[in-house]
């Protein structure tokens, strides 16, 4: 039987369980989405976007779904303490791929502002979630997409209304938890109108030693001049396979970073798509990952130039040791009078061992004149004339290996727009390049 079948299956006999426990606006959508899925089926690995991550393999297992929204025995608040140094946040939980809604932060968020549940607010304001909810993924041409569209019943959402400021970034905690193998289909909405601004930073967190898959999309909107940060800090597990889809939808002159990074991971698949549709967008995006073991870590970038003056500098690092497996495929299209288009592209990967594999291809599409564009990769080994300089200074091999390893990630991690989260990243970086497990400060499940 093909991997879709047991989804298709499932689908259809629990179509009104699904509804059941959900809500009208995600409901809305299930149909279509079930329509697109079984037209499109899982990508196969002859298709050049996926053909190092076989998909179907990964969601071949007959995984657990929660589509009762059963309560899962634990209270995050309680085993959870992500006390990044000097960084307050307004602290949520989404536990496998319900909104643990229990206890929630005492901090108090700007009027008109929301954080919370993705069902609560589509009751609350199903205008606004209609408006957005499914309006920047693509279902017709992404069976992850459409997946996860078919089965999800709940999320997060921050809303951030026209012309409020956030002061306070907002994190986001997605903990897996079973005592047996779950999928968890994860939907994050992340909407700030005109003039707005707000921080999101996501961690993923997997607790016990069962196998783990989550199908997550993110949507953001970038309102007109709008500052959009996205952060997304990834520590799970080896026995964690993680597909995300991120979509991004920039107005004129919207600011936003998308920052991803990888310390801890099973298999995992990022997707990005970025459309900039108003003028005078910027876009910074980047992404690193330290990967050893088995680990494999997928990256697929697509960041469209609908119109004039827009600019987007990317850069993606991956630092790859024993069997590791990383792929990258970016792909910078400029549209037909996308004039003054400024967009830079950049893959930079070290290999520690011959074991090891990196496959990068970035890639530019060009249907403007009056264009500044440009793309590189680098794929090869520390430099052995700069280990030799460390140790003539009295460095030990393996002191200095770890040094030039971390300053080579450090670019990426700079971008950040959040102190805190910079410093104590750049340390979680250096355990994680030492061998020593990236814990988050005072969480009491890694200790």
């Amino acid at each position: 039987m093909k991997a879709e079948q047991q989804y298709i299956d499932l689908f259809s006999q629990c179509e009104d369980l699904i509804c059941r426990k959900s809500v009208p606006v995600l409901n809305a959508l299930r149909a279509e989405a079930f329509a697109h899925f079984e037209r499109l089926g899982f990508p196969s690995l002859q298709g050049e976007d996926y053909k190092y991550t076989d998909v179907a393999k990964a969601f071949a297992p007959d995984y657990g779904l929660n589509l009762n929204r059963l309560d899962i025995p634990v209270n995050p608040y309680d085993v959870f303490r992500c006390d990044v140094p000097n960084l307050s946040t307004s602290l949520y939980f989404v536990v496998n791929d319900v909104f643990y809604n229990k206890e929630l932060p005492k901090a108090h968020l700007p009027e008109g502002v929301y954080a919370g549940g993705l069902m609560e607010f589509a009751r609350l304001y199903p205008e606004i979630a209609a408006r957005y909810y499914g309006h920047g993924a693509s279902m017709e041409d992404n069976a992850l997409v459409a997946l996860n569209t078919m089965l999800a019943q709940d999320g997060f959402v921050f809303y951030v209304p026209r012309g409020v400021v956030v002061e306070r970034p907002v994190q986001l905690v997605n903990i897996f938890r079973s005592d047996v193998d779950t999928m968890a289909n994860r939907r994050l909405l992340f909407i700030v109108e005109e003039d707005a601004e707000a921080k999101l930073l996501v961690c993923d967190h997997s607790i016990d030693d069962v196998k783990f898959l989550a199908n997550q999309v993110v949507e953001i909107f970038a309102g007109e001049n709008a500052h959009v940060d996205y952060y997304d800090l990834e520590e799970s597990s080896a026995s964690t396979s993680r597909f995300s889809s991120l979509y991004v939808r920039q107005a004129g002159n919207s600011n936003v970073v998308v920052n991803g990074v990888t310390l801890t991971n099973g298999l995992t698949r990022n997707n990005y798509h970025v459309s900039l549709d108003g003028e005078g967008a910027t876009l910074t995006l980047s992404g690193m990952s330290v990967l050893d073991g088995e680990q494999q870590l997928d990256t697929y970038s697509l960041v469209s130039h609908n119109v004039p003056r827009c600019t987007c500098n990317e850069l993606f690092k991956n630092v790859l040791n024993d069997h590791a497996v990383g792929a990258f495929s970016g792909r910078i299209l400029v549209k037909e009078g996308a004039e003054k288009t400024s967009a830079y592209q950049t893959n930079r990967n070290l290999c520690a061992t011959r074991e090891c594999r990196m496959y990068s291809k970035p890639q530019l599409e060009i249907y403007a004149d009056d264009v500044k564009c440009s793309h590189g990769m680098t794929t090869g080994q520390l430099d052995d004339a700069a280990l030799f300089y460390m140790q003539s200074r009295g460095i030990p091999r393996e002191e200095a290996r770890m040094l030039l390893s971390v300053a080579f990630t450090a670019d990426v991690i700079e971008q950040i727009r959040l102190d805190a989260l910079r410093d104590r990243l750049h340390r979680l970086v250096e355990k994680r390049f030492r061998g020593e497990l990236a814990k988050c400060e005072g969480c009491r499940i890694c200790k």
